[in-house]
């Protein structure tokens, strides 16, 4: 064998002698191609093919984690560009807010005359400046608790299930509204944010923290739930806050194994199921069984 047949090269970069082999496929590698490894070098076609192998880490409910809290800036976002097409617009927080029906003599509106929607956008819309007793401080107020509570709740499940849990608390906070004040007009991401403390509540007792400052966030969300009803919709506030729970348990406790987003899912779609039953049943009472 001669010298110039015993060189050998890179097998992704031919024209480049190498003398070293992956300590994976043994091929021979230049040194742009090695990485590292816990033995020797390995070429990147190894290297990516174990990162693909590699099991993803997941927070304790089941979640992708992530560093960015996206879901909650995107709700954010969403509930500051409504507000500003109030502001633009009035008639935008008529034709979306949440509203069950009208007393009789009005022309029909509200869910009960079919307009379902107004169940989900009425939690995107806030009151205005020099509306009701709380204006632009109804906003700022729940974007704040949003921002607080809504990046660790996000953190801890990841951001599909967070953004169920949220719609979910919105949707049930809506609900409890139709069912008990139909005539009544709400809005504001208030029952979304009483869901998400109700989680935060949930996961802490799961996750064995200490509960005492916890316990001091749930006292004062209760208080403002009991001293807030003579001014707003306490009806939306424990509805979410009910709703969220409950999806909080079934997060908290499924089983730990492949059922467990299986199990998960499925709560999420039976209590989605159920609170749209017990809307069609009350719109069914309103309408004398036209539900529309």
């Amino acid at each position: 064998m001669t010298a110039e047949s015993a060189v050998t090269t890179c097998f992704r970069h031919p024209k480049v002698e190498s003398h070293v082999r992956c300590t994976r496929c043994d091929r021979y590698i230049c040194p742009s191609c090695m990485r590292e490894a816990a033995v020797g070098h390995q070429c990147v076609e190894c290297v990516k093919e174990g990162t693909q192998s590699v099991r993803q880490a997941r927070t304790a409910f089941g979640g992708r984690i992530s560093a960015v809290p996206m879901v909650t800036y995107v709700l954010i976002g969403l509930n500051v560009l409504a507000y500003l097409a109030e502001l633009a617009r009035p008639s935008v927080e008529d034709r979306f807010d949440m509203l069950g029906t009208v007393p009789a003599g009005y022309l029909p509106e509200g869910v009960a005359h079919g307009e379902w929607y107004r169940l989900l956008t009425g939690a995107f819309l806030h009151l205005t400046p020099g509306e009701g007793t709380f204006g632009i401080t109804h906003i700022l107020f729940n974007m704040l608790a949003l921002w607080n509570i809504g990046r660790v709740v996000e953190a801890q499940l990841g951001r599909a299930r967070y953004l169920a849990l949220y719609l979910l608390s919105a949707l049930g906070g809506s609900v409890l509204v139709l069912l008990i004040a139909p005539e009544t007009r709400t809005v504001g991401a208030s029952g979304a944010v009483f869901g998400l403390g109700a989680a935060y509540w949930v996961m802490s007792r799961r996750l064995g923290y200490d509960m005492r400052a916890v316990n001091r966030y749930m006292g004062g969300l209760l208080v403002w739930l009991v001293i807030s009803a003579w001014a707003t919709s306490w009806q939306g506030h424990l509805g979410g806050l009910l709703a969220g729970g409950a999806v909080t348990l079934a997060y908290a406790y499924a089983p730990r194994d492949a059922r467990r987003t299986l199990v998960q899912a499925g709560a999420c779609v039976a209590l989605l199921a159920l609170l749209l039953v017990l809307a069609w049943v009350k719109v069914s009472g309103l309408t004398g069984g036209a539900a529309g």
